[in-house]
């Protein structure tokens, strides 16, 4: 098993991550879907993140080793990049979701209760930070050290960054296939949802890869965006209109980034890290 990871790394990394992730899902979509008769806790569903986390781990011990382990830890520790990354990680979240606030009571006439910013799905009420505090540990911290720590660098060895960016974007979306079957949010979004999602994911993915390889493979700064923004994304303290206000700049973003940065040119970043890495472990 350990000769057939190494020959087959970036396979094995998605057969694992999806293995450990839906062994913990398929129970709660089971019985969601009425399929069995004991009742399982959805809070489970946070559990499902740690899959990408352990699987690139797994992966990177057995073909890297120590260093191996040690280099990505460092990329997602990785605190010194420029002050415009950070301030677009943390700004354009917050900035978004004040103008999903304020567009909602410019159409209701109320403000949203911002306390709601302490809710998290299928848990007891938490304080805000303690809300934000979770989605960083479970789809920041859970996903991107897999997704952008392990899957993107090694996908950008012999592929584009345009290439690399579709392919894990894809992937990343399948990954969410069994929430679909038990998530309020994705259930609503009805039979034509998973298509749309995935859609969605191309242009998120190309914001992940233009953070990640603009800070030289730094995936703490990913991890801020992505944690901030499912935090203020799926509160229903920005009011009704929050999801759409938040997601539509990300697409219009995406667009921009190959005509402003080149997609085709941030590839050497990616190709470089992973060279580094097997020189260290050799």
């Amino acid at each position: 098993m350990s000769g057939l990871i190494k020959r087959h790394h970036l396979i094995s990394y998605f057969v694992i991550a999806y293995i450990i992730s839906w062994t913990i899902w398929l129970p709660i979509v089971a019985s969601a879907q009425g399929w069995v008769d004991w009742n399982v806790p959805y809070a489970l569903y946070y559990f499902g993140s740690a899959g990408p986390l352990f699987s690139a781990l797994i992966v990177t011990a057995l073909t890297e080793g120590g260093t191996g382990v040690r280099n990505l830890l460092g990329r997602v520790f990785k605190f010194g990049v420029e002050f415009r990354y950070y301030a677009f990680a943390l700004f354009a979240p917050i900035g978004l979701f004040a103008l999903a606030y304020l567009a909602n009571f410019v159409v209701t006439g109320a403000w949203s209760d911002l306390g709601l910013l302490g809710a998290a799905d299928y848990l007891p009420p938490l304080s805000p930070l303690g809300a934000l505090g979770l989605w960083f540990l479970t789809y920041g911290f859970g996903e991107e050290t897999g997704w952008r720590g392990f899957a993107l660098p090694h996908l950008q060895k012999n592929r584009s960054a345009a290439n690399a960016t579709l392919i894990l974007a894809l992937l990343w979306a399948c990954w969410h296939f069994p929430a679909f079957f038990f998530r309020d949010t994705y259930v609503d979004l009805g039979i034509l949802g998973f298509p749309m999602f995935a859609f969605m994911m191309i242009f998120t993915a190309m914001v992940f890869t233009w953070l990640y390889n603009s800070t030289s493979g730094s995936i703490w700064i990913v991890i801020v965006f992505h944690a901030f923004f499912n935090w203020l994304s799926v509160s229903e303290a920005g009011g009704q209109f929050v999801a759409q206000i938040m997601s539509i700049p990300v697409v219009l973003w995406a667009f921009f980034i190959p005509r402003k940065y080149g997609m085709e040119n941030c590839a050497p970043i990616a190709r470089h890290t992973i060279q580094t890495n097997v020189s260290k472990s050799s």
